[in-house]
């Protein structure tokens, strides 16, 4: 059985003239495309405060983000990727509390788990791809993903995608060294898209983001949710 992607990341605030420095750094644009993406939730975000996202993105499919082993600390993120509707069924299931429910298909049991769509906008993404001066031919090249949101907030994405828990420290020091390269301190901590949408247009969620880890201070809390 293939085991799910891990995503690991870091996002940033992108300066003026980012996409000349990546071509100074050899990298090339791999495409521009525009999707919109909906997110859901109960409503009282039980996933989200679980550090769980599910997400359906107009033209590729339903997605869900869970903790990697260890969790997220610091500006860098670790999740587990499942996309086989399968899978995510499952998990949300178990997340849930939830017997199972005879189906496979995402958009069947929405109803009867009590999700609904709390956020949904369209990004514009610019897509690049590069590797590391030094680097092997064999070496898998780094994603830079540099996206504008249609409610005016732009962010961009240092991503390596590996298949094994062993694998995540060098391709950290593979995402810090890039970033270090781009002007991106490793401590940046930078909301991602969704925390701002929440923030901006749904604060009480927000609030209920910040506030769900018990025994934490608030920037402990902060630091766990906006990484969306």
């Amino acid at each position: 059985m293939t085991h799910p992607w891990i995503e690991v990341e870091q996002k940033f605030v992108p300066r003026p003239g980012i996409e000349d420095r990546l071509k100074e750094l050899g990298g090339t644009q791999e495409s521009q495309i525009s999707f919109r993406d909906s997110y859901y939730d109960t409503s009282e975000l039980t996933l989200m405060k679980a550090d769980h996202w599910l997400r359906h993105r107009e033209g590729s499919g339903w997605e869900l983000k869970c903790p990697g082993a260890g969790g997220n600390t610091g500006s860098h993120t670790k999740y587990m990727e499942l996309t086989a509707e399968a899978a995510i069924v499952a998990q949300l299931c178990e997340r849930l509390g939830t017997a199972a429910l005879g189906t496979e298909n995402i958009s069947e049991m929405l109803g009867r788990l009590e999700l609904q769509e709390v956020a949904s906008f369209v990004t514009e993404r610019s897509v690049w791809k590069l590797a590391l001066s030094g680097a092997g031919n064999e070496e898998e090249p780094l994603t830079v993903d540099l996206d504008t949101a249609d409610f005016g907030y732009a962010v961009g994405e240092v991503e390596a995608l590996v298949r094994e828990e062993a694998e995540v420290p060098k391709a950290l020091e593979k995402i810090h060294s890039l970033s270090s390269l781009l002007g991106v301190s490793q401590h940046e901590q930078t909301p991602g898209k969704l925390i701002v949408y929440l923030k901006r247009f749904r604060p009480l969620d927000y609030q209920r983001l910040l506030e769900v880890a018990t025994g934490k201070n608030d920037e402990q809390q902060e630091s766990a949710a906006i990484e969306h």
